[in-house]
């Protein structure tokens, strides 16, 4: 099958046939019809997770899918050949990814794709959105009640999490340049921009402070206890700094999770949450996608479709 790898920390991406990937007891067989890039791609390429994730090469990258079961193994009873699925696919190792013709899947990072959505959106789901989510719902608890403030809130994660946000009833307060307010207005948040004067900015809108903050770039972390109605609540998280622990908050690194996939599935098929696609590029054209990637800039998600 074909599979893009690479063979060392910062090779280049190639195209090439590999073997196809082997069936455990509790996996399924993914015939493979998109994928997406984030951040953790690239980052892991120039071995950014190596003191953490050990990594066999050639490595397959990616972590997203979307796609149809083609075989499951003799202990998976809840899924079938022809199902079709999407899921964060982490491995315990960095090894045998989504960007390929077809991948091996553990069962416990895959469930039933939104019925309404293309695979190209339900490849644009999975890591970006379990990330927003696990947050948001197991971290901070965020309800009704609730005035949330996301950094970065106009990329991959940020764009689900002002939706998940906005879906469980919180007032959302999103940061974002400019040329993307009218955006973040169109998912449910009140933009303000970031950088210096962050803090006077949103305690304009926001005079009591908020309740909650949502760090996805770590920018603006130090400003998030300054906005807080509460210091002493620890409802700051962040998924890039783990210094927030000593803010009294939380480090977030998302989980493959059956349950939370399939409320995410549910938000997607009742118009909570939409899926917005900032470029799509074909297998071949992986190397582009992660160029696109790595300038930091791009409102949405980056697909990658396999034929």
């Amino acid at each position: 099958m074909k599979a893009i790898t690479y063979t060392s920390f910062g090779a280049p991406l190639e195209l090439v046939d590999v073997d196809e990937p082997k069936l455990g007891p509790d996996s399924v067989t993914i015939a493979v019809r998109a994928s997406s890039v984030n951040p953790v791609d690239h980052g892991i390429h120039a071995g950014g997770l190596d003191r953490v994730l050990d990594t066999f090469f050639p490595v397959v990258p990616g972590w997203d899918v979307a796609g149809v079961v083609v075989e499951v193994g003799p202990a998976i009873t809840h899924l079938a050949p022809g199902d079709e699925v999407f899921g964060y696919v982490r491995k315990d190792a960095v090894f045998g990814g989504t960007l390929a013709e077809k991948v091996a899947a553990p069962a416990r990072t895959v469930a039933k794709k939104p019925a309404n959505a293309s695979f190209a959106e339900a490849g644009a789901i999975p890591l970006a959105g379990l990330t927003a989510f696990q947050a948001l719902v197991h971290t901070l608890d965020v309800g009704p009640d609730d005035t949330v403030l996301i950094h970065g809130a106009s990329g991959g994660v940020g764009s689900f999490a002002v939706q998940i946000a906005a879906s469980l009833g919180a007032r959302v307060i999103g940061t974002a340049s400019e040329s993307n307010h009218a955006y973040l207005r169109g998912l449910g948040a009140e933009p303000v921009v970031y950088g210096d004067g962050l803090v006077e900015r949103v305690r304009d809108i926001a005079p009591d402070g908020v309740t909650a903050v949502l760090d996805l770039n770590g920018g603006d972390l130090d400003a998030s206890p300054h906005v807080l109605a509460d210091r002493s609540a620890g409802r700051i998280a962040s998924i890039v700094d783990p210094a927030v622990k000593q803010m009294g908050g939380h480090y977030v690194f998302v989980t493959p999770d059956v349950d939370d996939l399939e409320e995410l599935a549910d938000l997607f098929d009742d118009g909570s949450v939409r899926v917005e696609i900032a470029a799509t590029f074909g297998l071949a054209e992986t190397q582009a996608a992660w160029d696109l990637s790595k300038d930091g800039h791009t409102r949405g998600k980056i697909v990658i479709t396999v034929p």
